[in-house]
């Protein structure tokens, strides 16, 4: 036991961070004027949850080992999600009103993940196995429904004419939440059912079985205390996000890049350590999964926060980022029909992410 408890150091510096700011929060962000204390605490916030996050990643991993594809990814890709839904929900509630945050932390999301994280991991995973293989029905199975949900979310709300604009009435965002938990639960009762074949790597899931030295009930423990750690701290994101898009007149779509990265780097650690395992079907398990998980989890219940405490909410994608949501899919979609990968799919998927950065800042 001795080892496993020095391992965990890092919750003494969480279990530090939660217990400043339960007892100086309003000291604290009553100095968000300072820009040096405005930086100290969103880098403090960022730091503490984000290895907060990649301790969660490392238990859910040593769980994952004993329960194997695709429960162990499925499991990790749900604790993410979550992490995801209160980040966002906490800005949205402390947050001044902004509409469009869950549209531009979903663009975010889809582009750091399709493109940077794959993009990444792909060309990785290429140069260290040259090539490498995953399993095609599994893949399909995740773009038959990411695909619609995405343009039911981010696209199709351009094209509704019930309410000027592109955002969609009561009826329809009631319409939205009932399709994306519908289609989401579906996909995960035959994932984890019937089609549970399409996503495991047989040539893996025998000898990650046996790899976990960890208890289960060490793992699952310490899984939950970092989980409750994350949700207190990301909920003070809130206010200082906020000052930042608001008071610095920082890029709209900087909050949801934040947020994004906050919820991104651990899967995207998980991915690349599973390509250069030569473990390719764990690694699309984790970019199909999070990007799916992501639609048709955290877009209902950010919906639903927002029609609770009465803001507005624009989902449908203009400009240069429609055009890149379309692109982005359209490149997915011949990227993971082949059930092979390569360096080269890798670079054009940077190169794609790397214009989303662009824009940003030069549309």
């Amino acid at each position: 036991m001795a080892p496993l408890v020095r391992a965990e150091w890092f919750f003494l510096v969480s279990a530090a961070s939660v217990a400043s700011f339960a007892l100086f929060e309003d000291r604290l962000f009553s100095r968000l004027d300072n820009p040096l204390i405005l930086t100290v605490i969103l880098l403090w916030l960022f730091g503490a949850v984000l290895w907060s996050s990649l301790s969660v990643v490392r238990h859910a991993e040593s769980l994952a080992r004993r329960l194997g594809e695709p429960y162990g990814t499925l499991l990790l890709t749900l604790t993410i999600t979550s992490i995801e839904v209160v980040a966002i929900s906490a800005v949205v509630r402390h947050g001044g009103p902004n509409p469009t945050l869950m549209r531009d932390t979903l663009l975010a999301l889809i582009m750091i993940i399709m493109n940077g994280m794959v993009g990444v991991t792909l060309l990785i995973g290429g140069f260290r196995h040259r090539e490498q293989t995953f399993n095609l029905q599994g893949a399909n199975a995740f773009l038959s429904v990411l695909v619609p949900l995405a343009t039911f979310a981010l696209i199709m709300p351009d094209y509704t004419q019930t309410t000027p604009g592109p955002v969609y009435s009561v009826a329809q965002q009631f319409v939205l939440v009932i399709m994306s938990l519908a289609l989401y639960l579906l996909f995960l009762a035959l994932q984890t059912g019937r089609y549970h074949g399409y996503f495991e790597d047989a040539a893996h899931t025998a000898a990650e079985a046996h790899g976990a030295a960890t208890p289960v009930w060490f793992s699952t423990v310490m899984l939950a205390a970092y989980m409750a750690a994350i949700v207190y701290l990301v909920e003070q994101f809130g206010p200082p996000i906020d000052y930042l898009l608001e008071t610095l007149q920082a890029p709209a779509p900087l909050g949801g890049i934040l947020i994004a990265l906050l919820v991104a780097t651990p899967e995207s650690i998980g991915a690349v350590k599973a390509a250069l395992d030569n473990q390719m079907q764990r690694a699309v398990n984790i970019f199909l999964g999070s990007v799916l998980a992501t639609i048709g989890l955290t877009i209902p219940a950010v919906l639903v926060i927002n029609h609770l405490i009465e803001r507005p909410i624009i989902l449908g994608l203009e400009h240069t980022d429609f055009a890149l949501l379309i692109l982005t899919l359209a490149l997915s979609i011949i990227t993971f029909t082949s059930g092979r990968t390569n360096m080269l799919q890798g670079v054009v998927h940077l190169l794609l992410f790397a214009a989303y950065i662009l824009l940003i800042f030069q549309a």
